[in-house]
């Protein structure tokens, strides 16, 4: 079906240029990208398509000769769709479930390929997993990169959904200059700028920051940020280049962390109904949710000679976090109606602060043996990760549903009793060497890594430690083939491991590594001088040793257990498209069946995971109108459909289908006068019906509301 369609747009768009060429008029010429030339895998992209990407091999290679599922979000698309985080910037991509907890998304927490807490890398070197806050504003980005399936033998531990890499924006060869302002719905207010240029031969610089502030879904929930990205190139010659990266990113208003229970969100709670999507839970004299966060590195390239090229990647980055709340506990009747409307809430905070670094060393070697092309790629990575841990709880006032009073608590006379202290370092070194072939048509890749990796947990508290001393082999191997229409089959299979980084019940033994292997077969579509990519893939993909976290009311804590084996089964397609210069297309769909294989708990054996919609579809395309009274605008929509989850392990309730319906438009009125060039104006509407749904459902504790409408509006200038 993909390939039918990508033939019938390539088609129309020649067709449309021979008859306007015939009939002597001005043709609207079709995007030609011959094979990604003048791109860099982590550059500007032109358009919705891009066509190179480093973070599937780490190497410059063409994502339709890589035998893996890659998907790139570029700047032009986050734009487009006011994405406000990395999640939401993923909305459109096929098998990744976003902000599955709704509006309050404090870490961009997304679902890839049914796993949960896929980890995020920043420009290739790792940044954050399923415990660290980190999180970076996309205004700073340049792309935002999916790897479906497990990357460990390119990036050591990882998720066996995937990971999602963060691409920074870069010193431009142009310059480039552009500033704008936002206002929206909910006393949303930002503004940013982004400014690149060249002070020398050899040197080039750029700047981008962004600030915001804004209420969010729940009543008294604020978000305000400044973000701030310099960077600066040295280039003394053209094999040689060293990029200096920094950043510091402060929210002294980061966000909320809702949980509330399937009743009074999936069903009414008798004699009260449904909770509203604007509840606040929490109080806002204790609600405090701060977050900073400052990285400093490099990127250092250097051409030994035609053949052969070392790179360097290092970067330190810290997080601070701190977080007090009062979180939903249970119901308990009202004594003069008798209905379960009384909220008993606890209050809970504490601190987590991470700091890590992490270098990356790549050696490069292309030659040929034969008729074989070969990209030979040696590495030598290092990453050290240090977390520093506490929590605490204490009694709150209930809170009446049906007359909720708020204020009055004072922030400094609730003491909370720690219920965790702990200091966490975690190390990981490993070598690797991947083989990239190429011969005529048929491209084969190969690669086997091997790490070490170290983990103390100290429990402060208990006065115990744990330590995990770990070593795995990881592999991979993939071929595909691209025929002279091109269509291009692939197949592949691949391995990941993680070391734990929890500590087991008291008197339990310590965890194993968290093993998976995936099979995965595809096909990919991108014509040579059409801006079309198309891909379908099948994939098959088992997690061993899985560790699992539930909350403990005795313990006031969560504790984790090593629960068995997911297996994990889906279909992916893809399709996006530069048609012409005025039309770009966006379409995905995504089914899975997940289903635990084994378990200590034996009532979800032969389960679905909660949060895992076995069905997702996304649609969205924009068109630029080039002539006529109405030159200048540009319109734009899309819809999302997320299909019914379970939610809970033992698939007792499940959380309803949703589709949610986006759109925007933009005016450049430079069309209208040249003293106006460069300024434009862009409104987007997001979940247009203001729908009400629910995103997901851990357990029956732990539900989130999804987002509500949004309207923003934003004036831009570029020179």
């Amino acid at each position: 079906m993909l390939l039918a369609a990508a033939s019938i747009l390539t088609l129309n768009a020649a067709a449309a240029q021979d008859q306007d060429a015939a009939a002597g008029s001005t043709a609207l010429e079709a995007v030609v990208i011959e094979g990604g030339a003048g791109e860099r895998g982590d550059g500007p992209v032109g358009g919705y398509v891009a066509r190179k990407s480093l973070t599937g091999t780490k190497t410059e290679t063409p994502i339709a000769k890589t035998p893996q599922t890659i998907a790139v979000v570029p700047k032009e698309q986050i734009q487009n769709q006011n994405a406000l985080s990395v999640a939401e910037s993923l909305r459109y991509t096929p098998g990744v479930v976003t902000e599955y907890r709704g509006a309050s998304n404090l870490r961009d927490e997304m679902f890839v390929r049914g796993f949960y807490y896929v980890p995020k890398y920043l420009d290739g070197l790792f940044l954050g997993g399923d415990l660290s806050y980190a999180k970076i504003d996309p205004y700073l980005l340049e792309r935002v990169e999916l790897i479906s399936g497990p990357a460990s033998v390119l990036y050591g531990q990882a998720n066996p959904g995937g990971i999602v890499n963060m691409v920074s924006k870069k010193p431009t060869d142009e310059p480039l200059r552009e500033a704008e302002v936002s206002v929206g719905t909910d006393g949303y207010l930002s503004g940013g700028f982004d400014i690149s240029d060249r002070f020398d031969d050899a040197f080039s610089y750029r700047i981008a920051a962004t600030g915001l502030k804004r209420d969010l879904q729940e009543d008294y929930a604020k978000q305000s940020s400044f973000a701030i990205a310099p960077s600066i190139t040295w280039s003394p010659d053209e094999g040689t280049s060293l990029t200096v990266l920094g950043g510091y990113q402060n929210e002294p208003d980061a966000g909320f962390r809702n949980f509330l229970d399937a009743a009074g969100t999936i069903d009414p709670i008798p004699g009260f109904g449904f909770i509203s999507p604007d509840f606040f839970v929490s109080d806002p004299d204790f609600e405090r949710a701060e977050r900073r966060q400052a990285w400093i590195g490099y990127e250092f390239k250097h051409e030994i000679n035609d053949n052969l090229t070392f790179r360097q990647n290092a970067r330190y980055h810290r997080t601070d976090w701190l977080h007090h709340t009062l979180v939903y506990g249970w119901l308990s009747a009202d004594p003069v109606t008798g209905n379960n409307t009384i909220l008993n809430r606890s209050a809970r905070g504490g601190t987590d602060d991470w700091s890590q670094f992490a270098i990356d060393n790549q050696l490069e070697a292309k030659f040929s043996t034969g008729p074989a092309e070969h990209t030979l790629l040696a590495g030598i990575d290092y990453q050290y990760r240090k977390r520093d841990y506490q929590w605490g709880s204490a009694s709150a006032p209930t809170l009446d549903l049906t007359d909720p009073q708020y204020g009055g608590i004072d922030y400094d006379s609730i003491a909370l009793a720690t219920t965790d202290l702990t200091e966490t370092t975690a190390r990981q070194a490993g070598v690797y060497l991947q083989d990239q072939v190429e011969i005529g048509n048929l491209n084969l890749l190969a690669g086997i890594r091997y790490d070490r990796a170290e983990t103390e947990i100290d429990d402060l508290l208990a006065g115990t430690s744990q330590s995990y001393d770990d070593g795995a082999f990881t592999w991979r191997t993939g071929a595909l083939y691209t025929f002279d229409n091109g269509i291009a089959p692939y197949v592949s299979y691949a391995t990941s491991f993680e070391p734990a980084l929890y500590s087991p019940p008291t008197g339990e033994p310590a965890f194993k590594p968290t093993t998976a292997d995936q099979f995965e077969v595809g096909v990919k579509y991108a014509p040579e001088g059409t801006g079309v990519l198309l891909t379908a893939a099948y994939y098959d993909l088992t997690q061993n040793d899985v560790v699992d976290g539930a909350w403990d009311p005795v313990a006031g804590k969560t504790v984790y257990s090593q629960i068995g084996e997911i297996h994990n089964r889906g279909v992916e397609l893809s399709a996006r498209a530069d048609v012409t210069d005025n039309l770009s297309l966006i379409a995905g769909y995504s089914y899975i069946d997940s289903v635990v294989k084994a378990s200590v708990d034996s009532s979800i054996i032969g389960k679905t995971p909660s949060r895992v919609p076995a069905h997702q579809a996304a649609l969205w395309a924009t068109y630029t109108v080039d002539s006529g009274a109405l030159e200048g605008l540009t319109v734009g929509g899309g819809v999302r459909y997320m299909g019914s989850s379970w939610g809970n392990g033992t698939n007792t309730f499940k959380v309803g289908a949703v589709t949610l319906f986006d759109a925007m438009a933009s005016y450049d009125f430079g069309a209208a006068s040249p003293d106006l060039k460069g300024l434009s104006l862009q409104v987007n509407v997001k979940n247009i019906g203001d729908e009400r749904y629910v995103s997901s459902c851990a357990n029956a504790y732990a539900c989130f509301y999804g987002e509500g409408r949004s309207i923003v509006a934003t004036l831009k200038k570029q020179w």
